[in-house]
């Protein structure tokens, strides 16, 4: 079957956005109103005649409306195969009548789950009449059309006029392909909520993920990939993803994940000083803090200008005019900051190019979930690495005590080394980094790499010695020998900072002391693959 007349239709939505409207056209269209409950009365009020589905069933809605649509009527009327001749005497006999459009839209039960509501109402928004009413129908589009989406209300009403009151298959199928995503989704959600919030698993036997769309992308990683950008339906955080753009062109696939990278990196100094981040292929390659963004941003930018050219610049401050007039002197991909000044805004105007993100709060970087990774064959799954220093967990290995200023270089070395793909090296000193080794098959290369990037630095500056020199070295894992760590005293770190527990730490210890240096061990991993 190719078109079908719509000539009843059974509207129960919970999202009443619009549905008068849709509802009056359908009449005026010559369709029969049936209804439930609250959306029947709402039709009603609206002054249209409406048809109670307990007409229908010949039963009330009973237990508080938990039983209204769970009737052989009304499935009867959806799921009937309209063209097979034991169907149709079936319905002849038992006097059901044809059902030919469904609306419905499902219990809110993640907004009710967001707003904190107590066990007992989340469990009454679990919907149960609607989903299978949704499911009904979209299983028979061949006879059938399923409307769940407010937003679809137009499309509908305009098909409708321009052929005469019908649907064609290729509409029906579409709604149908949406219907069954809806109500997947809306089980994803319940059966994650039981999982995670009420029985407290942290890795559950299965896990449903619902993502919508939120924008197609030009093309993946690279331009023979396809791409696009999925949304959770109810994020609990605010990102990149839902950053507003004020300019630019639209995000790439790499501009989403690198402009991610560089997010998470500053939001964890969201309660620190000023603080900027530049990111180039989702590693960090200058980080520092200021008194102020520019004295930050100068600083992280000197650590490696060549990297910079073309990278992702992320604030955890409001973007003032002389940081974003600073920013401009280069080539910039992408600048996310939690807002900006007029005058920012004003300045990045003149760079069409530029692509500017508010991200309002910056997201917390001790939040829980879990992050996953495709394999072939599968999914690997993991909790997000939120793992936090404090200095009650810093253990001092060597003979000499770092000083107060090498133990904040450390720790601020550390938070940036979290961040840098592994094998990771980081030197820094006075707040800013001074070298980045990273994604090295062994850290001793990290750790020279780091070393010759900090004195490519400081000829380019024009400083008399690289910033290594007395600086404090972060490493994420530890040194499984000796040489990682004599590389960094060669560089001229004063101070070391790694988690500890190789086999041979008491070498590694043997070789600090022996340079004089101080060195505090962790007792974290923060490898990042």
């Amino acid at each position: 079957m190719t078109d079908i007349a719509i000539r009843r239709a059974l509207l129960s939505v919970s999202d009443k956005t619009g549905i008068v409207d849709f509802a009056r056209a359908l009449a005026a269209a010559g369709t029969e109103l049936v209804s439930t409950g609250g959306t029947a009365k709402a039709l009603r009020d609206a002054g249209l005649a409406v048809r109670d589905v307990s007409e229908l069933t010949g039963f009330p809605e009973m237990m508080d409306g938990r039983v209204k649509t769970l009737h052989p009527m009304v499935h009867g009327g959806v799921l009937a195969v309209r063209d097979d001749a034991d169907h149709v005497a079936a319905m002849e006999a038992h006097g059901i009548g044809a059902i030919d459009l469904v609306c419905v839209n499902l219990y809110p039960f993640e907004a009710t789950v967001a707003k904190g509501a107590d066990r007992a109402t989340v469990i009454e928004n679990i919907d149960i009449g609607g989903p299978s009413m949704v499911r009904s129908a979209a299983k028979n589009h061949a006879f059938v059309a399923i409307v769940t989406d407010p937003a679809d209300y137009r499309a509908v009403l305009g098909e409708l006029e321009g052929s005469g009151g019908s649907l064609g298959l290729a509409t029906r199928k579409r709604l149908a392909a949406k219907a069954f995503a809806a109500t997947a989704a809306y089980d994803a959600a319940i059966a994650g909520w039981f999982a995670f919030a009420d029985h407290g698993q942290a890795l559950p036997d299965r896990i449903s993920v619902a993502l919508t769309r939120g924008q197609e992308l030009r093309y993946g990683e690279n331009p023979h990939q396809s791409a696009a950008l999925y949304l959770p339906q109810a994020p609990g955080v605010r990102g990149i993803a839902q950053a507003e753009q004020l300019q630019g062109k639209e995000l790439s696939y790499n501009n989403f994940n690198d402009a991610d990278a560089a997010l998470e990196l500053v939001s964890e100094f969201r309660d620190g000083p000023p603080t900027v981040v530049i990111v180039k292929h989702a590693n960090p390659c200058g980080v520092a803090s200021g008194d102020t963004l520019l004295e930050a941003y100068r600083a992280a930018f000197a650590c490696d200008t060549v990297s910079a050219f073309g990278g992702i610049v992320a604030v955890n401050r409001p973007l003032d005019g002389e940081t974003a007039r600073a920013i401009t002197e280069i080539f910039t991909e992408v600048v996310a900051a939690p807002d900006a000044s007029d005058e920012a805004r004003a300045i990045f105007a003149a760079k069409k190019n530029l692509r500017l993100l508010l991200t309002g709060a910056l997201p917390d970087p001790a939040r829980g979930g879990l992050t996953m990774k495709s394999i072939a064959g599968g999914m690997l799954v993991q909790s997000r690495d939120h793992g936090m220093l404090d200095a009650a967990d810093l253990k001092v290995v060597t003979k000499r005590q770092p000083s107060a200023q090498e133990l904040a270089d450390c720790r601020f070395a550390w938070t940036v080394a979290k961040h840098v793909k592994s094998n990771a090296i980081v030197y820094a000193r006075d707040g800013a980094t001074a070298g980045i080794g990273a994604g090295q098959m062994n850290r001793l290369e990290s750790a020279r790499i780091a070393a010759w990037k900090a004195k490519d630095a400081a000829e380019k500056a024009g400083w008399a010695e690289p910033r290594t020199i007395g600086s404090a070295v972060a490493s994420d894992a530890f040194f499984p020998f000796a040489d990682g760590l004599l590389a960094a005293v060669e560089a001229g770190a004063t101070a070391v900072i790694q988690p500890g527990g190789s086999i041979r730490d008491a070498e590694v210890i043997a070789a600090a002391d022996e340079a004089g240096l101080a060195m505090v061990f962790t007792g974290m991993r923060h490898f990042r693959h």
